[in-house]
């Protein structure tokens, strides 16, 4: 991992020309307003519908459980992506009673002034979900990619702004940028909230995992895990997990040709499966222990869930530390 760190600087270089090819591709190309096409749920329903956020109109999407939502969850899409990709996860999260809200829009850099924008709309509580839901008291921030990074400037406004119930943050591969360790402080405040996350392994994609030492720099014992890789090619890891698990079945060729691999089906349950319960737990203030390590830097603390993908040689997993 040290030489992979000392890469980093390259990394970044090689990954914004990486991702400079698909800038002039909009979200409403990568499926912004098909997310609720053809959904299936016993216990939620998907509405796509119009938000203004900032003077402009956005499509967004929300998933609606059935019954009183215990909270609301924005989570936000990557770079050149939709809503619409992140179906079955915002369906894995809205199944365990959370609401989901996304917003499509150009995710450029985590696009600061938008989270701020949306974050001022929901700090004043003007937003009203659709088919006469309530909006719910307590908010999760989160996000996959550069949504990773809306996700920590989201929090952070909150915060700023005297939200007094924000829950913390989940974040899937997260990709920093600006401030991304200073929203992630603000949103700890000192460890007293959960910040979570579920990252792929170290790739050009997600920067050789440049969220990282903001995650392990928080106060929190334990910011979540980092899933598998399958071997090492000249002492690179690969294989195993790709930046793309959080898309899953609602990936795309734009979203395998950027990511330079594809969602494994494995690590998109696995990722699903701990985001969705991370957010029910941030949600209902409880902790389910299996998904939670004491100490991230000592497996025997671990639970159940973490030690099933931790106690490995090959494939490789670890609690991010």
């Amino acid at each position: 991992m040290k030489n992979v760190r000392a890469t980093i600087g390259a990394a970044a270089v090689a990954g914004a020309t990486l991702l400079a090819g698909l800038v002039g591709i909009s979200p409403a190309a990568q499926a912004a307003d098909v997310a609720c096409n053809t959904y299936s749920s016993t216990t939620s329903t998907c509405v796509n519908s119009q938000l203004v956020v900032d003077g402009e109109s956005h499509s967004v999407d929300w998933y609606l459980p059935n019954g009183t939502a215990s909270a609301l969850m924005v989570l936000e899409h990557g770079f050149s992506r939709g809503c619409g990709n992140l179906r079955g996860t915002s369906k894995a999260i809205a199944q365990k009673g959370v609401m989901v809200l996304c917003v499509n829009g150009d995710l450029t850099a985590g696009n600061p002034e938008l989270a701020d924008a949306l974050g001022d709309l929901l700090s004043a509580r003007t937003i009203t979900p659709p088919a006469g839901k309530p909006l719910p008291q307590r908010y999760i921030v989160g996000g996959h990619s550069a949504g990773g990074h809306f996700a920590s400037e989201l929090g952070a406004r909150l915060v700023a702004n005297g939200y007094g119930d924000l829950a913390g943050a989940v974040l899937f591969d997260p990709v920093a940028s600006g401030d991304f360790t200073a929203n992630l402080e603000t949103i700890s405040a000192g460890g007293t909230r959960p910040v979570l996350a579920v990252t792929a392994r170290p790739s050009v994609t997600n920067l050789f995992n440049n969220s990282h030492g903001a995650l392990i720099g928080l106060t929190n014992p334990y910011v979540g895990i980092q899933l598998v890789w399958e071997k090492y090619v000249l002492g690179m890891p690969v294989g195993g997990s790709c930046h793309i698990d959080v898309e899953g079945e609602n990936t795309d060729i734009i979203g395998v040709a950027g990511a330079l691999c594809s969602a494994n089906t494995t690590q998109t349950a696995r990722l699903r499966d701990f985001g969705s319960t991370w957010a029910k737990d941030l949600a209902t203030g409880t902790k389910t222990s299996a998904y939670y390590c004491t100490d991230a830097a000592v497996v025997s603390t671990c639970g159940s869930k973490v030690k099933d993908l931790v106690d490995r040689s090959l494939p490789l997993a670890a609690p991010i530390r």
